[in-house]
């Protein structure tokens, strides 16, 4: 973890002449960050999905096995999804998740995202440590792990510089538009080779 007097300096140091996109400050709703969490890892393991239907086509072949199968297939779906849901409730309660859940600030440029308390405390992440950016119907989720993202909602963004945001994330190619189940599994299976007779 980087200390506080080193990131005091990162943010000190002056600002790349140019587009600094600036949010509003909000906190984010740790109800919301579970759910978000929940929600992306059910759809990057979506295929764990097909081990409670294998398990119900065992009665197919064994006769009688169909509550035992049945039973078995809903709580390992169960255990699952609470598994998930334990880690990402856990996070909100660690001292180190904190500084996930404070009102913050974002000042955004084409190098780096400068994540804000005050404006002389604060934290700068680099455009290579965040791996993905979702769009959904009112945020952009930037995705550095599995349970870490940035939440930066359409409303705590000016409309002019949002569209500026859009267009940073599309020449950074790490914007998805879609990121549903679906959209998944179409992509799943356009990365495999296509063989022709």
């Amino acid at each position: 973890m980087i200390h506080r007097q080193t990131v005091k300096q990162q943010v000190q140091q002056p600002r790349p002449s140019g587009l600094v996109i600036k949010t509003k400050k909000y906190e984010l709703d740790k109800q919301l960050y579970v759910r978000l969490a929940i929600e992306n890892v059910l759809k990057e393991f979506w295929y764990a999905w097909f081990v409670p239907v294998l398990i119900m086509l065992i009665p197919i072949f064994v006769t009688g096995a169909f509550w035992w199968c049945f039973a078995i297939a809903l709580i390992t779906s169960l255990l699952f999804i609470l598994f998930w849901a334990a880690q990402f409730t856990a996070v909100t309660q660690m001292e180190q998740g904190k500084l996930l859940f404070e009102k913050l600030f974002y000042e955004i440029d084409s190098k780096n995202i400068v994540i804000k308390r005050n404006d002389k405390e604060g934290m700068m992440l680099t455009w290579e440590q965040i791996k993905t950016v979702t769009k959904t119907k009112t945020a952009f989720l930037c995705w550095l792990s599995r349970g870490q993202f940035i939440y930066l909602p359409f409303d705590s963004i000016k409309e002019h510089e949002l569209k500026m945001l859009e267009g940073l994330l599309k020449r950074k190619n790490i914007l998805k538009e879609d990121n549903s189940l679906k959209a998944n599994i179409l992509a799943t299976f356009k990365k495999r080779p296509t063989v022709s007779l």
